[in-house]
């Protein structure tokens, strides 16, 4: 078989099994498994998938800077949106993570709401400065251009004091084995910063996120309240995660 048709293959496999073991695959094809580790390593290298010890795993899509994100999932991202904007109530605190869902869940806030929302993304903010009731308050730091949110040492500081009743969590992957995972190890530390003051944590989770793993772990799926996700969320991903004991909601 030709490097492209073993591609072809693993590929094929991704989408309709959700992972790749190497071992098994190598023996199904009779080849060693030191190819099938190339070929996996190339496919990396490319962004088709996420090589996992033993094997791979579907990439992200949700990896993409923020400019191309916008025009992904748009309307699973509004579903989602939707019903974290239905979790929010008056007088709360609610942390609010950067991303182009968390953007659409700033703009679906009711117009009458009245609660204070604390963010480190400038988008956010912005999206919310003409809001009446809203007090807004943004934590700054060093700007992660790729996402448009604040890190380092002087966000976490000003997390560190700041107790939240929800935070809603962006991330990239929702895995029921690799768990929750963003492209970037600060962005994942200011998202675990963020849930350890906060009462409940909901992820954004729109479809494509689902079964889908990046390289750094946010928080394993325990440490969430519940996944929000859409209605067109592939079903066997969903089963999975409800399998391993996380509460999915997907949006009518």
């Amino acid at each position: 078989m030709l490097a492209a048709q073993r591609k072809d293959l693993i590929l094929s496999t991704l989408r309709s099994e959700g992972r790749v073991v190497a071992k098994d695959l190598a023996a199904e094809l009779e080849l060693s498994e030191d190819t099938i580790r190339r070929d996996l390593r190339e496919l990396a290298a490319d962004g088709l998938l996420h090589r996992v010890h033993g094997g791979a795993l579907p990439a992200s899509p949700a990896v993409a800077d923020f400019a191309v994100r916008t025009t992904i999932g748009t309307g699973a991202k509004a579903q989602v949106a939707a019903a974290a904007a239905a979790l929010v109530r008056p007088g709360q605190t609610v942390a609010i993570d950067g991303g182009t869902t968390a953007r659409e869940l700033a703009r679906l806030l009711p117009l009458d709401l009245r609660a204070t929302i604390v963010t480190h993304s400038p988008t956010i903010a912005v999206e919310l400065a003409s809001h009446p009731g809203v007090e807004v308050i943004i934590v700054g730091g060093r700007l992660f251009k790729h996402s448009v949110v604040a890190y380092g040492a002087i966000a976490h500081e000003a997390i560190g004091r700041i107790s939240a009743d929800l935070f809603f969590l962006g991330v990239t992957g929702i895995h029921p084995v690799a768990g929750l995972t963003t492209g970037d190890a600060e962005e994942a530390a200011i998202k675990r910063a963020w849930a350890e003051r906060s009462a409940e944590t909901y992820v954004l989770g729109s479809g494509e996120k689902i079964g889908a793993a990046s390289a750094f772990e946010v928080l394993p799926l325990a440490a969430v309240t519940a996944v929000l996700t859409d209605a067109a969320a592939p079903e066997r991903g969903v089963a999975e995660l409800r399998a391993v004991g996380v509460d999915v909601r997907v949006a009518a």
